[in-house]
């Protein structure tokens, strides 16, 4: 603090520390405490109140498209069928398009939807084997739309349905606003199981898996009362840094020789060269270069076509669903980020010393055991760091490259969490947890290498 004073005056220090704290406070801080609420938060649709308040809009819903058929309608050319909800979020009855012929009071009606859900044995959300209905459990007397009664009675039904559920949402309402809404419920979501539906001939192909096999050892898979459960959630994750943790390696088997080569190895006006080369590529914009990796992989691609024209092959390799595609493009997007922390420590490295080592008769592999990789310490943490942090934050090239053949990354899972299923609560449950979880890795390896903070400003 000090040595800034005297170099930029109190007056620049005290700009750049107020532009530090408001950048921290506005991209970092508060954004993940609003996540941090949200994660804490229940989900609206998982709400006492948000399940009656359906019920009402259903019941609503159903009497309108019954009204449309007890009112003198010109005829149409086709009945109505399925009603489904609208981009308004009312009920118009599709196939035709237009109300159907009246219907007498003996006639049955279509299938409605609505009318369907319309019933006061609407579940609600529970923990895990416990069943509960929005009837028993406030009282509601047992009502539904039958498609079997008269027309007049489904209406006036469905009426009576949407005034008992009007009612029971707006006391919901008023006892949740006293309560707190707060918990881990999102954070538990991870690692609950889900039911899978097999046969037994799939049952016994996926036990017969290795893949299975170390799933089930570990407990993200299991069989109770004949049933296949898994914790997809958790298993999702599991694989996703295992394979992070791959791609990170990798990169560093790659990246070491690259950056010895440029840095120890190589006299210094070709280095140059080496490292334009390696920089060059990377003035394209990343989804560009992911994508020509799709031209190289595809069944038609090059590498395909090359194979077959030399008659290596019978057919077409399907890179697409090889787990081993997706690291090797992710260790092509990311290599800089390897490569630079490694290159620039190594470069420090005096190279009298490999030459005394040689002298002294050192093997390769001890001179790089006990000089070079000493040395070069801080900057393979920094890469690695960089290097796993960015795989197992990545979207695109897995989304890309498999193009949904291959089991989705946690990154996949977060993004439909928000967007497709539009479960925000649950998503940034997840998002939490799996930061978390990175920074709990980071630490372990900083640990592992005996890695401080302050051995990265070796690095720069």
């Amino acid at each position: 603090m000090r040595e800034l004073v005297r170099s930029f005056g109190a007056g620049l220090t005290t700009v750049f520390f107020a532009a530090v704290l408001i950048w921290a406070l506005m991209l970092i801080i508060l954004p993940q405490l609003t996540m941090l609420e949200k994660a804490l938060t229940k989900p609206l649709r998982q709400l006492d109140s948000s399940i009656a308040g359906g019920l009402e809009r259903d019941a609503a819903d159903c009497a309108n498209i019954l009204g449309q058929y007890a009112e003198p309608a010109e005829p149409a050319t086709s009945a109505g069928g399925l009603a489904v909800p609208s981009a308004s979020g009312m009920a118009v009855p599709s196939m035709s398009g237009m109300a159907s012929p009246t219907l007498n009071s003996a006639a049955q009606r279509p299938y409605i939807l609505q009318c369907d859900r319309s019933t006061t044995r609407r579940q609600m959300v529970r923990d895990a084997g416990e069943a509960a209905f929005l009837g028993q459990e406030y009282g509601l007397p047992a009502l539904s739309v039958s498609a079997e009664a008269p027309l007049e009675k489904q209406i006036a039904t469905a009426r009576e349905i949407e005034a008992l559920a009007a009612g029971l949402y707006v006391r919901l309402l008023a006892a949740e606003a006293s309560q707190s809404q707060l918990g881990l419920d999102n954070f538990v979501t991870i690692g609950k199981p889900v039911l899978i539906p097999r046969s037994a001939e799939a049952q016994a192909i996926s036990d017969a898996d290795l893949s299975s096999k170390v799933l089930t050892l570990i407990g993200l898979r299991y069989t109770q009362d004949g049933e296949a459960y898994q914790r997809i959630g958790l298993e999702t994750l599991t694989r996703t840094l295992f394979f992070a943790i791959c791609a990170t390696l990798l990169a560093l088997v790659v990246c070491y020789p690259i950056a010895y080569k440029v840095a120890l190895a190589t006299p210094p006006e070709k280095a140059v060269w080496l490292m334009l080369g390696l920089i060059i590529p990377y003035a394209i914009v990343e989804l560009m270069r992911i994508y020509a990796w799709t031209a190289i992989i595809d069944t038609r691609g090059l590498i395909n076509a090359a194979l077959l024209w030399a008659g290596a092959i019978s057919e077409p390799i399907q890179f697409k669903r090889s787990a081993l595609t997706v690291f090797v493009v992710i260790v092509y997007t990311y290599v800089l980020f390897m490569v630079f922390p490694i290159y620039n420590v190594m470069s420090t490295l005096d190279r009298n010393q490999i030459e005394a080592a040689r002298d002294l008769g050192a093997s390769a592999r001890k001179l790089h055991w006990r000089i070079v990789i000493p040395h070069s310490k801080p900057g393979i943490a920094v890469g690695c760091i960089a290097t796993f942090m960015l795989a197992a934050g990545a979207f695109s090239v897995p989304r890309i490259i498999s193009r949904g053949l291959q089991s989705e990354w946690f990154s996949q899972t977060i993004y439909n969490k928000f967007f497709e299923v539009n479960n925000s609560n649950v998503g940034a449950a997840y998002s939490l947890a799996y930061t978390v979880i990175c920074f709990v890795i980071v630490g372990l390896f900083m640990w592992i290498m005996r890695t401080r903070l302050k051995d990265f400003a070796r690095v720069q």
